[in-house]
């Protein structure tokens, strides 16, 4: 099986998919802040949530259910910072998966990725990176919605906790977007062989 990737290229491959899984992973998980309510454990991510208060007819109470799953629709997430930070990183995390598997595949088909290929590749990393973590910035916006401040303990504000806890999920995907702009996107400019210029 004919390669066009350089051995550098093969790396930049492997890593951009390692960013992109990370990433996008990160980005699916509803573990971006940690909290409690009711005596129970929350977590929010951008656009799902584990744990949410429902009242108890039977009972007379709110209880906690201990689901996790997404919000029933787009205008359902708790603030519209959170809204754009979805649209924003699922942006960027697409962008890193579109570059990653058009790599790997550059890995098993000969001529797919020359030098100039390999460098819009690069750019396109850098952007996405650039994405991920314009939305990982602007999630603490989100921090002052009703449904945060009842998790972590009414103090919490914009770019203030409370009482609540960054999850593994928002470092996961900070983590790959920076490897992806800072590691990948210089990979990507040594990744492609030297196109063979025929006669005819």
């Amino acid at each position: 099986m004919a390669s066009s990737l350089t051995c550098t290229g093969v790396i930049w491959a492997l890593l951009s998919f390692l960013c992109a899984a990370t990433s996008c992973v990160g980005f699916f998980m509803p573990y971006w802040l940690w909290g409690s309510q009711l005596g129970k454990s929350v977590s929010f991510g951008t656009f799902r949530r584990c744990s949410y208060p429902v009242h108890d007819e039977s009972r007379q109470m709110m209880v906690m259910v201990e689901e996790c799953g997404r919000y029933a629709s787009f205008q359902g997430i708790p603030s519209a910072e959170w809204r754009i930070c979805t649209v924003v990183t699922g942006l960027g995390c697409g962008l890193l998966l579109l570059v990653a598997l058009t790599a790997l595949m550059g890995c098993c088909v000969s001529e797919l990725i020359s030098r100039t290929v390999g460098r819009v590749a690069g750019g396109i990393q850098f952007l996405g990176g650039l994405l991920i973590g314009a939305g990982c910035a602007l999630y603490p916006l989100g921090w002052d919605s009703e449904e945060v401040r009842q998790t972590c303990g009414y103090i919490s504000g914009q770019f203030d906790l409370g009482k609540c806890e960054i999850g593994w999920a928002y470092y996961c995907t900070g983590a790959g977007a920076a490897a992806s702009m800072l590691l990948c996107t210089w990979l990507a400019c040594f990744s492609g062989k030297k196109q063979k210029h025929y006669p005819y």
